[in-house]
């Protein structure tokens, strides 16, 4: 360390001599060099501290040729002298021997001292020329990283930061209060606190005395908006009257047109006799309306009165006690009536159909309702009906397809064919969930553009139909199916296709049917713990989907059905299907709690999804249960998920490239 120390003194001494005065000759740029060099040597006990830099800076007015220390000063006797002046030669022309190989140009300014011009010029030439390589050096360095630098602040500010992926909770739950029974309540979900990702938006029913559990005094009303992220509860209103139905999307504001700039989502609350349009973000009234008996959701329809706000229309009982169902206008913008309500006279009786809003291929609009039945009528003759005024050029068009079905020159047209009465109406689209409940334009374009899926009688017959001709494109004739099919992409054929549940003898049987033939494509049978919850279906982003389902444990062909089927399993068990392992489950959850209701939340920026579901727990004899409401992320259930096998897996394939698959899969929405 000491020898490394005194060569870095001796090279500064160097440069600072260097920097003061005018160029060295080589001779006594060597000299200099060799004597620091040679400072570790012995020194005699009378001899002195040296200091080379000391040295070097109080000879700034010495010519080259006297920068020969004064070594008497330093204690060193003649003799000494002598000696130190030969040694210092012979380093010296070995020394200079070395610096004549080097380039010309070094030795440019070491010219005689009569030669000025040589040793001025040249030495500022040299200079200047370090000089520049120095700063081209220095930019060379500072030039890409100050590029780099200017990058990753634009990505920093520029691109929006995910924010509900800085806080996301893979799992929460939260606790609604008691009430009484197993019914399932309206849920929606919407984006209300503006983080990206959906909100859930939920009726409770509150018991709030225990005594009296069923009475009507002892029950409270109210809706809950709960944050997707934590679980947190963002707003809470009072209702007086309990929802039956709850739509989020639907874009209105204030009446007053100087007040535009108030306009945003709006949810929609329906209840026995009123709707009620609040703030999505803060729950705060818009508009509310007395209806009278409302019997079904609110349909979003075009702008039919030209305010650039799209309206309403539900189902209501008619007030002449006569008719059998009533069609209601709404103005979007206020609540208000448009019109009178339209009456209508069915032939059948039987569950609520719709309404649902078909829009054909030549853009005219028809009503899906009925009751047992499906019925189609033009929205321009609902207008027409109830305003008495001329419908906009749009509304009034009329495929010719469809209008060949009127017969007898009705008013309506009979869509369902057969004399048994239809069970379920929905859109034949993959991943349409129809507990999002949203009222935005784009899902209520793919619902309304799209073929459907019709279930009809105790036995259960499946058909799709056309939307073209509404003729039937297949029917399949099943056992007894309880819940409302589910679309999902399963084969790669574009066409979506359609997952079922039969449940008979304490057996469910999960079934997917092709949507193009109506051939099954696969189904399992599983021991049924009683649920009636229905089935969901997430879209990847490899265009497939994979397939949600609540059961039991699953049938082999070994196990005793009889058994098995008089058992009451405790366990309820959600399980996943990809199409890719048809013979592979993915056990997600399970539970003891009653499922009443399940929903799926997108996200697209982390391309993940989240489960959220709706369960009962008994927390006494009396009937009352505790409500609760969940979430869990798709990819964390998978990561932790439990493989199930069906069959016989492919030896070729180990559970370490299965845990692989699942884990690596994305989903996306429609």
């Amino acid at each position: 360390m000491h020898l490394f120390r005194s060569v870095f003194d001796a090279l500064r001494s160097v440069a600072s001599v260097a920097a003061r005065a005018s160029p060295l000759s080589s001779h006594s740029m060597a000299a200099a060099l060799s004597r620091a060099l040679k400072l570790p040597g012995k020194k005699g006990t009378d001899l002195g501290e040296y200091d080379p830099l000391t040295q070097a800076d109080s000879e700034d007015e010495i010519e080259e040729d006297d920068l020969v220390l004064n070594y008497p000063r330093n204690g060193l006797s003649p003799e000494l002298r002598g000696r130190q002046c030969v040694d210092e030669e012979e380093f010296d022309e070995d020394e200079w021997r070395v610096q004549g190989q080097q380039p010309q140009r070094e030795r440019v300014g070491l010219e005689p001292e009569g030669t000025g011009l040589g040793r001025g010029q040249g030495g500022d030439s040299e200079e200047k020329a370090v000089r520049v390589r120095g700063a081209v050096q220095t930019a060379a360095f500072l030039l890409p990283l100050s590029c780099a630098a200017v990058l990753v602040l634009l990505c920093a500010f520029l691109i929006p930061c995910p924010q509900g992926a800085l806080h996301n909770t893979p799992r929460w739950e939260t606790e609604l209060g008691d009430v009484g029974g197993v019914t399932s309540p309206p849920v929606a979900l919407w984006d209300v606190d503006g983080d990206g990702l959906d909100d859930v938006l939920i009726g409770v029913t509150n018991i709030s005395n225990d005594s009296q559990p069923m009475s009507s005094q002892s029950k409270e009303y109210s809706v809950m908006a709960v944050s997707g992220i934590s679980g947190q509860v963002l707003w809470r209103r009072v209702l007086r009257e309990p929802l039956i139905s709850l739509q989020c999307g639907l874009q209105t504001g204030s009446a007053d047109p100087h007040y535009r700039e108030l306009e945003t989502s709006a949810c929609i609350l329906i209840s026995s006799s009123h709707i009620i349009s609040v703030n999505a973000s803060t729950g705060r009234t818009f508009w509310t309306a007395a209806v009278g008996n409302v019997e079904s959701h609110a349909v979003l329809l075009p702008d039919l009165q030209g305010d650039a706000f799209p309206e309403l229309l539900i189902t209501t009982l008619p007030a002449d006690q006569v008719s059998d169902l009533a069609l209601v206008l709404i103005s979007g913008r206020s609540g208000a009536l448009i019109g009178r309500p339209v009456n209508f006279n069915l032939t059948a009786q039987g569950k609520l159909i719709g309404p649902l809003l078909h829009e054909t291929a030549t853009g005219a609009y028809y009503i899906l309702f009925g009751l047992g039945t499906v019925e189609a009528v033009s929205l321009s003759y609902i207008y027409s009906q109830a305003t008495g005024r001329t419908a906009s050029s749009r509304v009034r068009l009329k495929d010719p397809n469809w209008e060949r079905l009127r017969k007898n020159n009705t008013t309506l047209i009979h869509i369902s064919s057969g004399a048994e009465q239809v069970e379920f109406l929905l859109p034949l689209v993959a991943g349409l969930c129809h507990n999002h409940n949203n009222l935005d334009t784009v899902s209520v374009l793919n619902a309304s553009r799209s073929d459907w899926i019709l279930v009809c009688g105790v036995n259960s017959r499946l058909s799709v139909l056309k939307q073209s001709d509404t003729h039937a494109a297949w029917t399949l004739s099943l056992t007894s199916i309880h819940s409302r099919p589910v679309s999902g992409h399963f084969n790669d054929d574009g066409v979506p296709d359609v997952l079922i549940d039969q449940s008979a003898n304490g057996i469910r049987k999960v079934q997917i049917i092709d949507g193009t033939q109506g051939r099954s494509l696969w189904e399992a049978e599983f021991v049924c713990p009683r649920l009636a919850v229905e089935d969901s279906s997430v879209l990847t982003t490899s265009g497939q989907s994979v397939f949600l389902f609540w059961a039991g444990d699953p049938l082999t062909q070994s196990q005793n059905v009889t058994k098995a089927a008089a058992a009451e399993p405790v366990q309820r068990k959600l399980f996943l299907l990809h199409p890719y392992y048809p013979t592979i489950l993915l056990q997600l959850s399970s539970t003891t709690d009653t499922v009443l209701t399940a929903t799926v939340s997108y996200q697209s920026q982390q391309k993940d999804a989240s489960y959220i579901s709706v369960s009962s727990r008994p927390t006494s004899s009396l009937g009352l249960g505790n409500r609760l409401l969940k979430s869990f992320s798709m990819k964390a259930a998978i990561a932790a998920g439990q493989i199930v096998q069906l069959g016989d897996v492919s030896r070729d394939v180990g559970a370490f490239h299965i845990n692989k698959f699942f884990r690596r899969l994305s989903f996306k929405q429609v």
